[in-house]
């Protein structure tokens, strides 16, 4: 009998490891602590890799980062106290995301009749509370297994929203039988026959049907781009659904829905078929689509299906099973009065406000898409290259672009990125960061020379937090607070063991990142706007 095993009793800490494992988890996110050291007594035991972050906003952003590349949970382990709270930033950012993160904490024994204690909170399950879909506190080994399991399970069948466990230090510590060796793995929600009927009914008769993809949609691209030529629909994408439907497809509209003149495209649509997307504020800028057709809505989420949007046919289902399932309705080629040429005219028109508002970033985008791996994953950070780059650059495939869009915090990108290239070994990760937010999770460049990652780091310095500068300006504020003396970033860099590189040109940049990716380090690469 293994120590592991179902009838020998091992202290708890050690057991959730063996028990992660035994559910597919190879690796876990995190820092050590007095509090937590017996979380760390069976990792090695159960075969697990432990990534140690600079930070527990670090292991949270590496465990998101390593959950949006994988399509597995990322796991993140933090002491009680101040570990739970540094990490609420990125289970918020989760939360908005629809990222499978779970992150287990240690937590005090007792509060109520004690002060005082080290790492003391007066109530740490209702913090975590207000950034995750859960957070509870497991009183017994029966417990604390139960929860991972309704987390996992959770991740499998629901939108996919962060969990936080808390577990007190006296129940780590004690003895405890191993887990359940398995768990019962739950199907999606399969769509109603009833509901399909309707949606394809509204579809068969629409002569300007028009789908839009979020990125709740990505494992169904395959059937949706089958049901947009059986359709002859028009197509447009969150920032998230990119690469969901090919940037060369007819009637593709592109990302910009955020572009007011969107509003006057999706009026013209007798029939709007929204899949996997909230179509919230950081989708749209605006309260309300701007369809007046009807609209078939598919989502897993009863709140999404019932918003302001007030969908007529509303499709509570898995993205995959729903778009197959309308495939399988509609077997025939149907034309539409959709104009291609218009279709590109508006999206050219769109391109051309972000090119005057954001001048330089797009001449830099369009070189690189066409000189990049066209499997590299992107990981970028609340800056002006990310927001130009979310509406103009085209990734040849969904689920490979990955920005803080809904939480929007900095300090994302770096931290992230290092968990999408741990996940996707071999093959290329890139972060994009502004000179800003970059300094917010900077100590984590540590962990990427650690592990030897060949990660090429594009920095966009401008010097100010321009972004900030133009929203003052264009509401009347005298710009204050927008400029901080920045450090030396290539010497930084040298400093911490990465490589780094100021490419003077499009064509030095590009030879720079190819470099990147075949080095034994992180490349910090320095971009200034005039390199355009």
């Amino acid at each position: 009998m293994t120590m592991s095993s179902r009838g020998a009793t091992r202290p708890l800490g050690a057991q959730i490891s063996h028990m992660l494992k035994s559910r597919g988890v190879d690796t876990v996110f995190g820092i050590p602590g007095v509090h937590n050291q017996e979380m760390y007594r069976g990792i090695d035991e159960a075969g697990i890799t432990h990534v140690l972050a600079r930070h527990e906003q670090g292991a949270g952003f590496m465990a998101d980062g390593y959950a949006r590349a994988s399509g597995r949970p990322g796991v993140a382990y933090v002491i009680t106290g101040p570990g739970l709270c540094n990490i609420m930033t990125p289970i918020g950012q989760a939360y908005s995301d629809s990222v499978p993160l779970l992150v287990i904490s240690s937590c005090l024994d007792e509060t109520a009749a004690r002060r005082g204690q080290l790492h003391q909170m007066k109530d740490q399950a209702g913090a975590g509370r207000c950034v995750a879909d859960w957070s509870e506190t497991a009183l017994s080994p029966g417990a604390a297994y139960a929860l991972i399991d309704r987390a996992l399970s959770e991740f499998e069948t629901t939108r996919k929203r962060p969990k936080q466990l808390s577990v007190p230090i006296r129940v780590l510590e004690g003895e405890a039988q191993a887990a359940a060796p398995t768990r019962a793995v739950l199907a999606r929600p399969v769509p109603s026959a009833d509901e399909i009927a309707a949606a394809a009914d509204a579809l068969r008769g629409a002569r300007r049907p028009l789908i839009i993809a979020g990125g709740g949609a990505r494992h169904a691209a395959e059937a949706l781009n089958m049901l947009r030529d059986r359709l002859g629909a028009a197509v447009m994408t969150t920032y998230a659904g990119r690469g969901i439907f090919p940037p060369d497809c007819p009637l593709f509209y592109g990302s910009f829905l955020m572009r007011p003149g969107s509003v006057d495209e999706i009026a013209k649509a007798d029939v709007v078929l929204a899949v996997g997307t909230e179509l919230a504020e950081v989708d749209t800028w605006r309260g309300h689509l701007g369809h007046t057709g009807t609209m078939i809505r598919v989502d897993l989420d009863a709140e999404v299906l019932a918003d302001q949007q007030r969908a007529e046919i509303p499709v509570a289902a898995d993205s995959l099973l729903a778009a197959e399932a309308l495939c399988d309705a509609l077997p025939e080629m149907q034309g539409s009065d959709w104009s291609a040429e218009q279709v590109a005219a508006r999206r050219a028109g769109w391109r051309a406000e972000v090119d005057s508002r954001l001048p330089g970033i797009g001449a830099v985008c369009g070189h690189l898409q066409n000189s990049l791996p066209p499997e590299t994953m992107m990981f970028s950070d609340m800056t002006q290259f990310a927001y130009a780059a979310n509406e103009i650059w085209d990734i040849p495939r969904p689920g490979h672009w990955h920005h803080p869009s809904g939480f929007g915090t900095l300090g994302y990108a770096l931290p992230a990125a290092i968990g999408g290239a741990v996940a996707r070994p071999g093959l290329p990760t890139m972060c994009i960061a502004g000179d800003y937010g970059f300094q917010y999770t900077l100590p984590e460049l540590g962990v990427a020379v650690e592990l030897g990652l060949p990660l090429p780091i594009l920095l966009w310095d401008n010097g100010k937090l321009r972004e900030i500068e133009q929203h003052m300006i264009s509401s009347q504020i005298a710009p204050k607070a927008v400029v901080a003396r920045n450090p030396d970033f290539p010497a930084l860099a040298r400093a911490y063991g990465a490589g780094a590189e100021q490419p003077d040109s499009l064509d030095a940049l590009s030879g720079a990142i190819l470099r990147a990716f075949k080095a034994d380090g992180p490349t910090l690469i320095r971009l200034t706007p005039d390199i355009a």
